[in-house]
């Protein structure tokens, strides 16, 4: 298995806004080997809360026996810029004060996740990437990626994710903002500063990615006499603590903030014309019933990226299901990879 490793970036690192970042830590974990051809690269690009271990959180996809598997390719997962799981973010030591930054921390984005994501693959020696992953939040920085560096892309999966976030998007997390900041320990400057209105926070969250056949299917009541302490009521309380206990406000709160800037067409001619930018082939997945990335985002994404295939799933679980419905990404997405190896197979003797 993999332990997972850390890469300090000896340079400056510029954000989008103009600040810099010293001593740039990121985290990441790798599986398998990098092959003699340095062409079995699978980079990940992980979603909001989760860790650079893909094993752990996205298992049925990738594992041992999995589609994506250590035995045949080479697996990388980074921990986004301002996720406390090992890279540097709001709880990390300011190299300039001594002091963790906490609400110092400076302002980031999207594009700033995918220029620390080609900083590490610089200092790895991988100029190509096979495939390019990503779901959500995840999804967004592998679509900024290919489009920042269309030439190291060969082939691109986007689920579940968007060319710009939406106003629904936005709101949903400014709500999340909003609990947050009702905890006024969140300004206090300590490691678990607004724990409270975090959990709350992810409540709120959790309604998003879930849907009402998924409430309906797991939190029904199976008597009709009961007034208070209802299942759903105790489902959303333990989703909530459990998240507090592994995470922080404070890296939520500049996530969820990071999430909000997404936009392809940013400093660009515009979203569509960013999208054209896009070399690698791509395939592109929708949950029918996501209440947050509606399908109609990931349509947009195909119809403007070339060549993009477009493929529809069904789940329960809405958003949630890019993480649960492994089975069925498993056939899409290895259609989708044999199918791009024999274009590339006819390409190469049509040029021979």
């Amino acid at each position: 298995m993999s332990t997972q490793q850390t890469y300090t970036h000896p340079k400056l690192f510029k954000l989008e806004n103009g600040k810099k970042l010293r001593k740039l830590q990121l985290a990441y974990q790798t599986y398998g080997k990098l092959n003699a051809n340095k062409d079995n690269v699978i980079w990940v690009c992980h979603a909001l809360t989760a860790n650079a271990d893909v094993f752990d959180w996205w298992e049925g996809l990738f594992g041992e026996n999995a589609l994506f598997n250590p035995k045949e390719h080479f697996i990388i997962c980074a921990n986004v810029l301002g996720s406390h799981y090992g890279t540097t973010s709001p709880l990390s030591i300011n190299p300039v004060t001594g002091q963790p930054y906490y609400l110092s921390f400076p302002a980031i984005s999207i594009r700033d996740m995918a220029g620390a994501h080609k900083v590490l693959a610089d200092s790895l020696g991988i100029g190509t990437i096979k495939l390019l992953i990503g779901g959500s939040l995840g999804g967004q920085q592998a679509l900024e990626w290919s489009i920042t560096e269309p030439a190291r892309i060969e082939n691109l999966v986007l689920v579940a994710t968007n060319a710009a976030h939406s106003p629904w998007g936005i709101a949903f997390n400014e709500s999340q903002r909003l609990a947050i900041t009702t905890d006024r320990t969140f300004f206090a400057n300590k490691p678990d500063g607004g724990s409270k209105g975090l959990k709350a926070a992810r409540s709120i969250a959790l309604l998003s990615y879930r849907t009402y056949a998924a409430y309906n299917a797991t939190q029904v009541e199976s008597v009709n006499e009961k007034t208070d302490h209802f299942r759903a009521s105790s489902y959303q309380n333990y989703q909530g603590e459990k998240l507090v206990n592994r995470f922080n406000a404070y890296s939520y709160w500049y996530l969820s903030k990071a999430m909000d800037s997404h936009n392809v067409g940013r400093g660009r001619d515009s979203i569509a014309a960013a999208l054209k930018l896009v070399r690698a082939n791509t395939l592109v997945i929708g949950i029918e019933n996501d209440f947050l990335f509606p399908v109609t985002e990931q349509q947009y994404l195909a119809e403007h990226i070339d060549g993009a295939r477009f493929a529809v799933i069904h789940s329960d679980y809405g958003h949630d299901g890019f993480l649960i419905e492994t089975d069925t990404l498993t056939n899409l997405i290895g259609n989708f990879i044999r199918e791009s190896a024999k274009n590339k197979i006819v390409k190469l003797h049509k040029t021979a």
